[in-house]
């Protein structure tokens, strides 16, 4: 029993009961506090000057503040110049339909192109190719908002993630804009949205029933494979976010979360910020280089910007503080939202059959990722940590590392 003691403290690994009541649970799945690097809880930071400790105590309501000020003065100036008040008499659905959107986009891994296109197509009737665009412009002020308050907030991020998916990314986007948006139906476009998404969603909610698996701050033992495949991810995402407004986001949550076994805690703001990097350069070619971003995109835009910049960071801000299962509860609802919108909406029996088809094969792709994942995370784990998991396990107690949060 000591030498069991002895290893646990070793391997700083905590062994606890867990704790049933009501409050812990609503404590663990709504207000688990925001994970920090170590060097925010320093002692340093607990024997700064007052007026530094007052600052760093309303830091988060800081850095909410700055990217929604700087839109929002931006907005009324030019709302006044133009007159845009006046759109609001026969734009307001989408202002509206932002309130969630961005809320959503801020929280979770699917940026608000995730229930703006979905809502446009599917309930509005607007072409996929204005609702695409208007994704992109959108959150473009939305996701950069909820990813200055992440990065302000010092949330932990996986930042290799973010560089090469964005790499990956900006190329698919770019040649989806180019060589295959015109080769797909609008049909098509929701039909590919619906599914894609929705298999994710089972794939993930097959990983979560995994109660203990181990999850990571980071992507482990990295390696050139692992930067070609984070790379290869990026490439898919865009080519999704340029028929759809969003993708990279999704698709790269789907790889750290199942192969890498990233929390959710973390995959989830990296994806807000790449989504950030991601839909600026789909707005940049889609307005600058294609010159081809439609009337009523602009309009959309303009009344469902002071929206996003509030909503956005606000969700940001909420979902730091949220479990992992959580998030991962949004995600499900999402999806599953999005593919009953779509059957609502009439689709013809091929469309059906093709987006069956097309869940089907994506989940087994996510699931070969997820067992892909169990084992990397096994092999990831000192041989004392998983004789540890083992006798965890058998005695139905929480494992979790001892760490320091905000």
């Amino acid at each position: 029993m000591k030498a069991d003691t002895q290893t646990l403290t070793e391997s700083r690994i905590h062994v606890e009961k867990p704790d049933r009541t009501s409050g812990a649970l609503f404590r663990k799945y709504f207000w688990e506090g925001q994970k920090f690097p170590d060097e925010l809880v320093s002692e340093e930071h607990h024997s700064a000057a007052c007026d530094v400790r007052l600052f760093r105590k309303h830091f988060k309501l800081v850095g909410f503040l700055i990217p929604m000020c700087f839109f929002h003065l931006t907005w009324w100036i030019l709302a006044f110049r133009y007159d845009l008040f006046a759109r609001f008499s026969n734009r307001w659905e989408m202002p509206v339909t932002m309130i969630l959107g961005a809320t959503v986009a801020g929280m979770t891994s699917e940026g608000g192109g995730a229930v703006a296109f979905p809502v446009m197509t599917l309930l509005l009737k607007i072409d996929p190719t204005v609702a695409r665009d208007f994704s992109l412009m959108i959150q473009s002020c939305g996701m950069t908002s909820a990813a200055f308050s992440i990065i302000w907030m010092g949330i932990v991020l996986e930042w290799r993630a973010i560089l090469m998916c964005s790499l990956g990314a900006a190329f698919g986007c770019v040649l989806g804009f180019e060589f295959l948006d015109h080769l797909l139906t609008a049909s098509f476009k929701k039909m590919m949205f619906v599914s894609i998404w929705f298999s994710f969603g089972l794939a993930l909610w097959l990983l979560n029933t995994q109660k203990k698996r181990v999850t990571f701050d980071s992507v482990r033992h990295v390696n050139p494979s692992k930067l070609l495949i984070l790379l290869a991810t990026g490439f898919i995402g865009g080519i999704c976010t340029s028929f759809a407004g969003s993708g990279v986001d999704i698709c790269s949550f789907s790889v750290l979360t199942l192969l890498f076994r990233v929390s959710e805690k973390v995959a989830t703001p990296t994806s807000v910020v790449l989504m950030a990097v991601n839909t600026c350069v789909g707005f940049f070619w889609r307005q600058l280089i294609d010159a081809n971003v439609s009337d009523l995109a602009w309009e959309y835009w303009s009344v469902s910007v002071p929206v996003v910049v509030v909503c956005a960071p606000l969700g940001s801000t909420l979902a730091s503080h949220f479990h992992r299962l959580t998030l991962a509860t949004f995600v499900y609802v999402l999806e599953v939202l999005a593919a009953t919108g779509y059957l609502l909406t009439g689709p013809s029996i091929t469309m059906i059959m093709t987006g069956t088809g097309i869940i089907f094969f994506a989940f087994l792709f996510f699931y070969t990722l997820m067992l892909c994942g169990d084992q990397m995370s096994r092999e990831m784990l000192p041989e004392k940590n998983r004789v540890i998991l083992t006798i965890v396990e058998a005695n139905s107690v929480v494992v979790r590392p001892v760490c320091r949060q905000g």
